[in-house]
């Protein structure tokens, strides 16, 4: 199975990944590579407690770009 992971930087420069397929997963480590690591066992651990309890392996997910102004408000 493939699913698409985001990588992000914490406030202590921890890498935090999360995947958007699974509700509220996240996992980390101190650099990309020891994040992927730990995604990939615990990835692995969630999908099978998903799969003993019934549930969906995955929930669908859309993603898209909304424009966003960055101005500052008049006073």
């Amino acid at each position: 199975m493939d699913l698409t992971v985001t990588f992000n930087r914490d406030e202590t420069g921890a890498c935090v990944v999360e995947v958007p397929a699974i509700l509220t997963w996240v996992s980390q480590g101190k650099t990309r590579l020891a994040a992927l690591k730990n995604a990939r066992a615990t990835i692995q651990f969630c999908l099978a407690v998903r799969a003993e309890r019934g549930l969906p392996l995955t929930i669908e997910r859309t993603q898209f770009e909304v424009a966003v102004c960055c101005q500052p408000r008049p006073k």
